[in-house]
């Protein structure tokens, strides 16, 4: 019988510590566990399923970051967003160390395919420069994805939301670039951002499934440009059934009256789903906005909840 209730004890207290959150630090002065982001990410083991907690000293950390689709429940915490950098400069049409061309796909800077995952504090960079091309700075592809109070710093495609089914949750984060620089397939809420552009161009280009009701949703957002910065579109559908919604968001006077463009394809006109609720500031121009976009009903904003957009995944805001 002794042994029995120890071995039973055992179990329960390795089943205990099993469940519990494993916590370690990087830093490129070597006081923490490690000196690169990547060698954190790569001592954890494949199909995890223990919450993992990384925080990251400031400082800037040149390396391209990939964290594995079997790594989830990872979390990543910068110790300043501000400063605590993760950069990188590649870009399409490039070569890599072994020779191989480097493509949108290839060029982030950082690449996030695990599931569950949670950043905050942090700076996701790529520094390839406004004449390279395409050049991401973060490539987010696992599903349930959060980041608050992050930085996504770069030009043409700074950051690729998802692939087909993914959903991502950003929350203060101030996210720049130069032409289609927030795109992709997931549906993604973006609540009480910062979206700056640095050239006259355009800020999305979604490609959300005809079968998914809803792509990207930004709400209470305030769009802002550099200095010069005088010509943009909200968005133009990479896909034809793009679909983003702009709710309560404060919109720059750099935002063309007509506010999308139909990427030169007429026939977009009919699929894309582009919409605005109460948007506001001298960018806001319902009556100047091109004749296939809609203006919702304050009964039809409401519909966008975390639960339309997101389904079953529960979050705090």
């Amino acid at each position: 019988m002794k042994q029995t209730i120890l071995t039973a004890i055992g179990l329960f207290v390795c089943g205990f510590l099993s469940a519990q959150t494993i916590k370690t630090t990087v830093a490129k002065d070597g006081s923490g566990d490690y000196t690169t982001v990547q060698a954190a990410l790569d001592a954890i083991p494949l199909h995890n399923k223990t919450p993992v907690r990384i925080f990251i000293k400031k400082g800037i950390y040149k390396e391209k970051i990939k964290l594995d689709s079997t790594k989830d429940f990872v979390t990543l915490i910068g110790e300043d967003e501000n400063n605590t950098i993760l950069t990188y400069d590649d870009h399409a049409g490039m070569r890599n160390a072994a020779g191989d061309s480097i493509t949108t796909y290839s060029s982030p800077s950082c690449m996030i395919y695990g599931s569950d995952f949670r950043a905050e504090h942090l700076t996701f960079e790529n520094t390839a420069g406004v004449k390279a091309g395409q050049a991401v700075a973060l490539s987010v592809r696992g599903d349930r994805a959060t980041f608050v109070h992050c930085r996504m710093l770069g030009f043409q495609d700074t950051l690729l939301a998802g692939t087909f089914y993914c959903r991502q949750y950003y929350k203060a984060c101030y996210i720049e670039g130069s032409t289609d620089f927030i795109f992709g397939y997931a549906a993604a809420l973006f609540y009480k951002c910062i979206i700056n552009n640095k050239t006259n161009s355009y800020i999305t280009a979604a490609a959300t499934l005809q079968t998914r009701p809803v792509g990207y949703v930004f709400k209470e957002c305030t769009l802002t440009a550099d200095s010069g910065v005088t010509k943009v579109y909200l968005g133009r559908p990479w896909r034809p059934y793009a679909s983003i919604t702009w709710i309560d968001c404060h919109m720059g006077a750099h935002i063309l009256p007509e506010g999308w463009d139909n990427w030169r394809k007429a026939s977009n006109e009919a699929t894309a789903r582009y919409a605005e609720y109460n948007s506001s500031g001298p960018g806001a121009n319902p009556a100047g906005r091109v004749g296939w976009s809609r203006q919702l009903t304050k009964k039809e904003a409401k519909q966008f909840t975390r639960e339309y957009i997101f389904e079953d995944w529960k979050f705090k805001l």
